[in-house]
């Protein structure tokens, strides 16, 4: 089965990172980054760039490539490939557009007791340390999309 190709972006700012309480599938509920699929003859780097502007209204100067994360389960329609962004380093004025999920700037110290995905409750101190290199993984899932394993690289 093909993975669906998808971004993530961490925005931090003033010891906060910006999140998204997802309104639909996937992760109906649940705090994420904001991010999106990959379009045809579109970089994950563009993806990311243009998701975060499409869904927070900022524009990220630098990105980096913090994480590469596979999620996999005997569903066909839980095949991921998700990169994972960071960044300082962006203008503009946060909007609210309630098509994806309401946005909240989180303090890094409260994340946790947000409700995550499994996965990034797993990942995400990884993925802002500023002195690691990129976190890479393997999530693997039964079909009922409940965690059964993690193979890090």
């Amino acid at each position: 089965m093909k993975p669906i190709l998808t971004t993530m972006i961490y925005c931090i700012k003033h010891n906060c990172v910006l999140l998204m309480r997802r309104n639909k599938e996937p992760n109906l509920g649940l705090w994420v980054g904001p991010g999106g699929k990959i379009e045809d003859g579109e970089s994950p780097y563009d993806c990311a760039i243009r998701e975060l502007y499409e869904e927070t209204g900022l524009i990220a100067n630098t990105l980096s490539l913090k994480g590469l994360i596979t999620e996999v389960s005997p569903r066909s329609d839980w095949q991921w490939l998700i990169f994972i962004y960071v960044t300082e380093d962006f203008v503009g004025d946060l909007i609210q557009d309630d098509r994806e999920g309401s946005l909240e700037w989180v303090e890094l110290s409260d994340v946790m007791s947000k409700m995550l995905p499994e996965a990034d409750k797993i990942w995400f101190d990884k993925i802002i340390d500023n002195s690691s290199d990129v976190y890479q993984a393997k999530f693997i899932y039964d079909d009922a999309l409940n965690m059964i394993g993690i193979k890090e690289y």
